[in-house]
Order: C-alpha cells, then structure tokens, then sequence
C-alpha cells in the first residue's frame, strides 16, 4: 500500500429497438484507486479484472496522478480521479489518501489489494434486499447515440444526490518503462476515461435528462449523496 501526504424510456421499448437498462438491484459500484506508477497496485489491478466482466458489478479504475513524479507518468491518470478520492477522504474524516484503494458503494473503504475483504464487502452490498432500495434507475439508449435517464426515489429522498456519467475504455495493454513497475507489462481493465456531473436531483420529482454520448466506450450512470456520500443506484449500457 501506497500512502500518499495529505492534499499532496421507455420510447424505445415502444419502437421494440433497444431494450432499457433498468436498475432494478442495482449493481454494486466498486472504484479503484490506482496508479501505473504504484509497485503495490498490480495485485488490485488483477482483482479489478476478475470483477471487471460481471453484471452484478460495475467495477471501474480510477488512475491517479499523485505518483507520477516517482519516475512514470501514468498514461490514464487524471488530477480529476485524485481529487475524487481525495474528496472521498475528506468525507470521512481523513487526511491522507493510498493506492491501491477500492471505495465500494461509495461506502466501504478497503485496500484494493485485500481480496477477502474486496469480496466480503460486495456480497454484503449484494445482500441488501431491493425492496430496500429507494431508488429506480432506468437507462434507454446505447453508447454512440442519445442516452436516456431516468430515476425515481419511491419514497423520496430528504437530501440531493448527483447524477453522474461514467465513460470506460475496456482494456489496454501498457507497457511501463519507468518507475516502481518499469519493465512490467500490464492489462488494465475498465479504465476510467471521464466521470462528469451531469445534473442535481432533489430526490422528490422523477429525474429526466438526455444526454448525447459519442463513441463506443461504455456508458455508466451513478446516482449519489452529493457530498461523496452513499451509491444509490447504478446502470451500464454497453
């Protein structure tokens, strides 16, 4: 582990052409935190991997930038990923962030290495009876085209949340020439190329927006506490 110093539709479904994306259990968002320059990152990079293919999750890389001055300039990372794990820390009180870190649900924070642990923590995110889950996430859409979201809390919400999207390029072989990992080559699964708000909701109305999204990279949105608080929905279409 790596310590870094502190700051240092539905009209689709009608034309029977694409079929939503709907949240019904939503799957469980998992963030790692890592860098191409971090020696202790590889073994949570192939943890990644194994969660990387699975509905269930939606398990995405997050490169950092805090590690290029040790000798390697991490080609995914992005001074916008580290702020958010960044914020991530300040939200639960900390003034320190590492690498490799997963952040799980937007809840649960566990060294990106500790497959145990990584597990344990998304099997009881995946135990959450739905009927627990206020809110329903409804994509319609695919990437390359217009993307329709909707979401609606059953019961409502007594505080905003930021709807946020997602793009991930699948994977890439890097070869590192550098730093702690120089002479190593690396695949690196769901990285991370953007991550925007695109909206605030109050939690009260159903939430509307569409979106023009260019590509083929997949598409996440991310429904949560503004504030990097909770995860309260996800959807993918890809």
């Amino acid at each position: 582990m790596r310590l870094a110093n502190r700051f240092g539709v539905f009209f689709s479904a009608m034309l029977g052409l694409v079929t939503p994306a709907v949240a019904q259990h939503s799957p469980v968002l998992v963030e790692l935190f890592t860098s191409q320059g971090c020696a202790a990152c590889p073994p949570a990079d192939k943890i990644l991997d194994t969660l990387a293919d699975r509905e269930d999750v939606i398990a995405l890389a997050l490169h950092v930038d805090y590690w290029d001055y040790i000798g390697w300039t991490d080609s995914f990372g992005q001074a916008k990923f580290s702020k958010r794990q960044k914020d991530y820390a300040r939200s639960k009180g900390r003034a320190s962030v590492y690498t490799p870190q997963m952040i799980i649900g937007g809840i649960d924070e566990v060294k990106g290495s500790a497959q145990a642990q990584v597990m344990g923590a998304i099997a009881t995110h995946l135990s959450v009876s739905v009927t627990d889950s206020d809110v329903r996430l409804t994509l319609t859409g695919q990437p390359g085209s217009q993307i329709q979201i909707e979401a609606v809390a059953a019961n409502g919400l007594s505080y905003a949340a930021e709807v946020q999207l997602v793009r991930y390029r699948d994977s890439e072989l890097v070869e590192i020439l550098g730093g702690e990992n120089g002479g190593r080559s690396v695949v690196y699964r769901n990285i991370v190329t953007s991550w925007d708000v695109i909206g605030t909701w109050d939690g009260v109305r159903p939430f509307q927006h569409s979106v023009q999204v260019q590509g083929d990279d997949p598409v996440v949105v991310v429904i949560q506490e503004q504030g990097q608080g909770p995860v309260l929905a996800t959807a993918r279409r890809r």
